[in-house]
């Protein structure tokens, strides 16, 4: 008989929220993170089926010397081209969905987390994950984070997080909330928290 499989949070946020700073201290109580923007780059690595499709779909002008895709290069066509952004997000998403989902399937932990940026635009396709954690911040602190954090100028800031799906779009979709306003140093706490939760929530599962 097979192992019940992990109890799977799926954790998001808007742009420079702080999830990275949640994620980490989940990892260092053991937990797995897969995390969607690396699933990104492993779908599309050199020899797999999704570089192919990109490079049939694009021409081999997406490629850099050394066979990579050129993801700066991408990113600038598809920020300038909806059609082409569609066309990329047809490719990629199916396969980051399945890579994250085989992952959750053979997590061994009491419970992992699927770290998602975009869960909120892509919901329908992650209806069976038992839990949804928003990390939340509010607009302004997002736009002051990115700012120093890309070295980017503030309408550019603001342009990024406009193409994201709006702060009361994630809140409505969590079962839980990690309020990310102030000091870093702060979310040690409701980290400590939610992982018992999420520990006694497996344990039912069970």
């Amino acid at each position: 008989m097979n192992a019940p499989r992990s109890y799977v949070v799926a954790l998001t946020g808007g742009i420079a929220s702080g999830k990275s700073a949640v994620t980490r201290r989940f990892e260092a109580r053991g937990i797995a993170i897969y995390d969607a923007d690396i699933a990104a780059r492993e779908v599309v690595k050199p020899g797999s089926e999704g570089l192919a499709a990109i490079v049939q779909t694009f021409g081999p002008g997406v490629l850099d010397d050394s066979g990579q895709l050129d993801r700066a290069a991408m990113r600038r066509r598809v920020f300038a081209d909806d059609m082409a952004r569609r066309q990329l997000e047809a490719i990629t998403h199916p396969r980051v969905r399945s890579w994250l989902r085989e992952r959750a399937g053979t997590d061994h932990g009491p419970y992992c987390l699927l770290a998602i940026p975009l869960l909120a635009e892509n919901i329908a396709h992650y209806r069976w994950v038992d839990r949804i954690l928003v990390v939340d911040a509010p607009e302004e602190a997002q736009l002051a984070r990115l700012v120093q954090r890309d070295g980017i100028d503030e309408p550019l800031a603001r342009r990024m997080i406009e193409r994201q799906a709006r702060r009361e779009e994630r809140l409505a979709l969590a079962d839980d909330v990690i309020e990310n306003h102030g000091e870093e140093a702060a979310l040690d706490a409701a980290v400590a928290t939610l992982h018992e939760r999420y520990l006694a929530l497996a344990r039912t599962q069970a």
